[in-house]
């Protein structure tokens, strides 16, 4: 029989997810089929539990929905807990486990895909919101020589700071606009790029080393990325991210990890 999974989103059309995961299968001979699952916004549960009943093996899980998921699973990943929040259910019969790819998705394209190093890095984070949440600890995982948290209001970034002040990397917070010195990798978690808009950042952070990547990807580049590209820095999107935490997540359910360095380039041609 074909194992089915799904992502489950509002709105969830859009995604590459499906193609993504079918190429996945095609390359490791897996049996299975994955789809995309609109959850009304209200029923987020019910529509998990429903797929379960159906049989589904597992599901992805986007906006807005990630919260939730992290509530409705019996057990938790150690980076889904840390993150607070989750996108990757697998259904077992010992009930639904949670866990988050992001993190380890955007650390893999950091390293396999941008060819740049996070151990003895000084790596800047943007934002302090949930996908920034997530990202923190698969980054501390490389050994960086610092992390510094920015967000608009500093003591959201604080509290992030000394929630993960334990890892033996030196962990600190800043407003956008106070962040001091030259960055490695400086990655925008935030949402601005949704918007067209960019965090208000100084011009030093950035230099001919350094990688600028936004975890948003479009057809054209973000003003993050147009911002850090126009100083010198490497500017990246986060299509590699969206790749490579799909492939974590393939990993998650079937135990096998795909290449990802093939499909990555013909969707950036695409």
């Amino acid at each position: 029989m074909t194992d089915r999974y799904c992502l489950i989103g509002n709105p969830v059309a859009h995604s590459r997810s499906p193609a993504i995961h079918a190429e996945f299968a095609r390359q490791t001979g897996q049996q299975l089929a994955y789809e995309t699952c609109l959850a009304p916004l209200d029923a987020f549960a019910a529509t998990v539990r429903a797929l379960r009943d159906a049989g589904y093996r597992g599901a992805n899980v986007t906006l807005p929905f990630k919260l939730d998921a992290a509530g409705l699973a019996d057990t938790l990943s150690a980076r889904a807990s840390a993150a607070g929040a989750v996108n990757t259910l697998s259904f077992t019969d010992a009930g639904i486990a949670g866990d988050n790819t992001d993190g380890a998705g955007m650390v893999n394209d950091i390293l396999c895909n941008a060819g740049f190093a996070i151990e003895g890095a000084r790596v800047l984070l943007l934002g302090a919101g949930g996908a920034a949440r997530g990202a923190i600890l698969p980054l501390l995982e490389q050994r960086p020589a610092q992390l510094v948290i920015a967000n608009r209001t500093v003591a959201t970034a604080e509290h992030l700071a000394a929630t993960f002040g334990g890892h033996g990397v030196p962990v600190s917070a800043s407003a956008f606009t106070a962040v001091d010195g030259r960055f490695d990798i400086v990655v925008n978690a935030t949402s601005a790029s949704l918007a067209g808009a960019l965090p208000p950042l100084p011009p030093a952070l950035f230099g001919a080393g350094t990688l600028a990547l936004d975890m948003m990807y479009a057809a054209d580049p973000t003003p993050f990325m147009r911002f850090a590209g126009d100083l010198g820095a490497t500017a990246r999107d986060g299509l590699g991210m969206l790749v490579e935490q799909a492939a974590e997540a393939f990993f998650v359910w079937r135990g096998i990890r795909p290449q990802t360095s093939a499909l990555l380039a013909a969707m950036r041609a695409a």
